[in-house]
């Protein structure tokens, strides 16, 4: 599955934005889908992801209540919706997919557990 993060941009401290990951390729109902940052000098890092039918989403607890991932799997797409945003959000967002044994496996929060990743998208928020 080839996969290609947009939506990026400047915004303000408080600010939101939706971030969009497209899906092509083989069946994107097939695959957990991730949401990662990228900042310089740090590893990368898990926000969230949700699960192949949309059922179940995990979050890092330094966004859980501002950030929320989804997905329309008629469309090959998922979100994620930033609100509240920080200075300390700025970073290259990417998305990854994860193809799991059976559709209630565990979502997981590794990078290195997903298999196919998407070119980022640079978020910059502003103090």
């Amino acid at each position: 599955v080839q996969l290609q993060a947009s939506g990026g941009g400047l915004v303000q401290t408080g600010g939101s934005l939706r971030l969009s990951c497209a899906a092509s390729g083989r069946a994107f109902s097939n695959y957990h889908i991730g949401w990662f940052r990228q900042t310089p000098g740090k590893e990368r890092e898990f926000l969230g992801a949700i699960s192949v039918l949309g059922g179940r989403a995990r979050y890092d607890d330094s966004v859980k209540g501002r950030f929320t991932i989804s997905r329309d799997n008629t469309k090959n797409i998922a979100y994620l919706q930033m609100n509240d945003l920080k200075p300390e959000d700025t970073g290259v967002y990417s998305c990854a997919a994860y193809r799991p044994p059976t559709q209630i496996s565990i979502i997981p929060i590794t990078p290195s557990q997903y298999n196919y990743w998407g070119r980022g998208t640079q978020v910059t928020v502003s103090s």
